[in-house]
């Protein structure tokens, strides 16, 4: 009876975090994963946990458990990463942990003790890519909003005439922020655990404001100052990585230093095809052609592979075929981590004719990811012990399914309306 009511419990954890705005199918690696992060007890508390960001004293009532015996189990969960503890200027609101971003970075984050960190790098990577199933719910339908847009480098901008918002400048972005934390790249630890060698240091994880105290908090990153910051940049521009951050205008709170051999979201970018797992800036890559000598470090920076290289149609005085470059606009990040490497500066970033959709705020990005991935009922009626609630998150999950209406609030035409609204309810 015992091993049935574990099994229950985990099958209902999943179910659980499957409902948050990132989905999670369930599969035998995914039940291998929680079992080795959640204790049973965790895993019953969290199965059990609102989605809304809610007070201890919140959670304590919808789930029945005294604070004082509650609290404890908070904290550990947090520390672990497996909830997280946001504070609202007042009090602490805590809040299930997706699997991105959440319980992969805050795990392959942990360091000291006795950690089991290769049994977990080998859970994780059988996971997300033992099939496709992980990256086609999430985006196998097209949908447009990820949690991390990429950033381009303002070094390899195509002149003055190319504008880019403050939003989408890593330097601008530093200078809000007084509060910055460094912590491992969650994804270059689980490939090192995977017995993989990668040139770039391990340490490259930086956050800002709010995201840096938290991760200091649970002591997921050390402290560093906005000097030691900005020397990161340089590093990671050096190394030409792919900077990647929150997908959102207002308020961004990390920087990911990204390498085409370790990235996950890139990973499965070149392993699908779907573009939208990193979001695209608002620029790509374009090549001048009577600058390029067809040397190919470009194609050999782009860590998806939307860079190539290919037989140019004329041949060169002495007669051998040379290279010319060509660029796949329906993956390209926008990064400019190619133009970096171009010798002669013939890769540069231009402006996208087409409008890159980015969320105004944390806000809307989760309105938009649950709209999509058909969640949003959950976070309406966010308590799972509730038996009307659970009548409600089926009626109205149901009627978000629908395409026509699907279509119809994610539309520019409704979009703007639909999140107002949403918006104003939730005050």
């Amino acid at each position: 009876m015992g091993h049935l009511a574990a099994k229950d419990i985990y099958r209902s954890l999943a179910a659980t975090i499957d409902g948050t705005p990132v989905r999670t199918p369930d599969s035998p690696a995914f039940q291998a994963m929680l079992r080795a992060l959640y204790t049973p007890q965790e895993a019953a508390l969290v199965s059990r946990m609102p989605y809304r960001p809610s007070t201890a004293a919140r959670i304590a009532a919808l789930c029945g458990i005294p604070p004082e015996d509650l609290v404890p189990q908070l904290e550990t969960l947090c520390g672990k990463g497996l909830v997280l503890d946001i504070w609202d200027g007042s009090t602490y609101q805590y809040m299930i942990s997706p699997i991105v971003i959440g319980i992969f970075e805050f795990t392959m984050m942990r360091t000291g003790g006795n950690l089991p960190l290769r049994q977990w790098a080998e859970l994780f990577h059988d996971y997300m890519f033992g099939d496709k199933a992980f990256f086609e719910a999430n985006f196998g339908d097209g949908q447009q909003v990820s949690v991390m847009r990429a950033l381009p480098y303002e070094q390899v901008l195509a002149g003055d005439h190319v504008e880019i918002l403050d939003y989408e400048k890593a330097s601008a972005l530093v200078e809000r922020h007084s509060v910055f934390s460094v912590g491992l790249c969650s994804c270059r630890h689980e490939k090192h655990h995977m017995g993989q060698k990668c040139r770039v240091p391990m340490e490259t994880c930086t956050s800002m404001g709010s995201g840096a105290e938290l991760l200091i908090r649970n002591k997921f990153a050390r402290r560093i100052d906005k000097a030691e910051m900005l020397d990161i940049l340089d590093r990671s521009r050096d190394f030409a990585l792919t900077l990647s951050t929150d997908n959102v205008r207002q308020d961004a709170n990390f920087i990911c230093h990204c390498c085409g051999c370790c990235c996950n979201l890139m990973q499965g970018i070149r392993e699908t095809g779907l573009g939208n797992i990193l979001v695209s800036s608002t620029c790509m890559a374009q090549i001048q052609e009577e600058r390029c000598t067809g040397c190919g470090k470009c194609a050999a920076a782009c860590p998806i592979d939307a860079v190539t290289m290919v037989p140019a149609a004329q041949t060169t005085p002495d007669t051998r075929t040379r290279r010319s470059v060509q660029v796949d606009t329906s993956l390209c990040l926008g990064c400019g981590a190619c133009a970096l490497k171009c010798p002669t500066g013939a890769m540069v970033l231009e402006k996208r004719r087409q409008r890159v959709f980015h969320p105004e705020d944390s806000f809307e990005r989760v309105i938009l990811q649950s709209l999509e991935r058909g969640t949003l009922q959950n976070l309406i009626f966010d308590n799972p012990n509730s038996r009307t609630e659970h009548f409600m998150r089926h009626l109205l999950g149901g009627f978000l399914r629908l395409s026509p209406v699907k279509r119809a609030l994610m539309s520019e035409t409704l979009r703007s309306r639909f999140l107002t609204a949403f918006r104003n309810a939730a005050l």
